[in-house]
Formats: structure tokens, C-alpha cells, sequence
């Protein structure tokens, strides 16, 4: 089953990102299972994501992250003489997991210790999305700042002459 989500997105603006997202979402329909991992929730801005990566060394594995995509992909080095194998159950194949990486969200480090792949994520929350506290004052008018003061208004003395610039006085309602 498809879906089409061409005239949800036809008067959005702006949600380019999110159209993305279920975009590939509907299209990655089979998804893989190797090699496992979990995704924890280690702080209030922060995620670990570990990945079970036995038989990899730290050079075996490479991390990108590109359009808001994290990929995680390992290679397999020839394998050293270890005679005959008789039954493998470790699974030494290469492999590639993408993680889809929400706005302002950056992967911060990652090491490997016991086979296990951790990568640390954290998200960022800039400056302009902060809740900002705004002082409400008594009595007295909010002081003038260039944010908030009225506009120089350009009028003519004449006609044909140069025009002089005269501030506006707010004035009392």
C-alpha cells in the first residue's frame, strides 16, 4: 500500500523536512534487522545509541551524518587463517543502518567497548526557540529601545526641495 502525500503538502510551507521524513518512511518498508540496537534516553537533551557490533573494530566502522540522516556502516576486513570453520554464528557482514536526526540534533562522539558501538546524540535548542522571560513593569511606560521605538517619518518642506527628517512623537492614548 502507498500513500500519496503530495496534496497534504501542497499548501504547507515550510515542513520540507518533515515531507522528507514520511516520504522515505512510506518507501523503507523492509526494514533491517542487523545489526540490533537500542536508543536510550540518557538526559533531558540527551540519546545514546548503541549498536551490537561484534567482530568490528573501531576502523571497520565509519559514522556520517548528512541531511539530517545519521549512517552508521560497517566493512568487513579479511577474515584472519582461523582454520576450519566449523559453525558460524557470528555475523561478520557489512552493513549500513540510517537514522532519521530531528532539527537541531547532532551527534556528539561515539566509542566502542565489548563489541558495542555507542554513539552519543544531543539535541541543541537555539537561541531564538528559548522561552524568554519578559518583565512586565508597573506604573512606569516600557523604556524606548530600537525595537520598539516609532519609525523617523520623511515629509517634504517643499515641493522641489530636500526633504527633512522629523521623529515622530508617540503619542498618549
Amino acid at each position: 500500500m502507498t500513500y500519496d502525500f503530495a496534496p497534504l503538502f501542497r499548501t504547507a510551507i515550510g515542513f520540507d523536512r518533515l515531507a522528507q521524513v514520511m516520504d522515505t518512511a512510506a518507501r523503507n518498508t523492509g526494514t533491517p534487522s542487523y545489526p540490533p540496537y537500542d536508543i536510550a534516553k540518557t538526559g533531558n537533551d540527551s540519546y545514546a545509541l548503541t549498536m551490537a557490533v561484534a567482530g568490528f573494530g573501531p576502523d571497520d566502522i565509519e559514522l556520517v551524518v548528512q541531511d539530517g540522516t545519521l549512517v552508521v556502516s560497517g566493512r568487513v576486513n579479511t577474515p584472519q587463517d582461523e582454520g576450519e570453520i566449523l559453525h558460524r554464528g557470528i555475523a561478520r557482514r557489512a552493513f549500513e543502518r540510517r537514522f532519521a536526526l530531528a532539527d537541531h540534533v547532532e551527534v556528539t562522539g561515539a566509542d566502542m567497548n565489548n563489541g558495542l558501538l555507542r554513539i552519543s546524540v544531543r539535541q541543541i535548542m537555539p537561541e531564538a526557540l528559548k522561552p524568554r522571560r519578559i518583565p512586565v513593569n508597573a506604573g512606569q511606560p516600557a523604556p524606548q529601545t530600537p525595537q520598539n521605538r516609532t519609525p523617523a517619518v520623511a515629509t517634504s518642506t517643499a515641493p522641489g526641495t530636500a526633504a527633512s527628517l522629523e521623529e515622530a512623537v508617540p503619542t498618549a492614548a
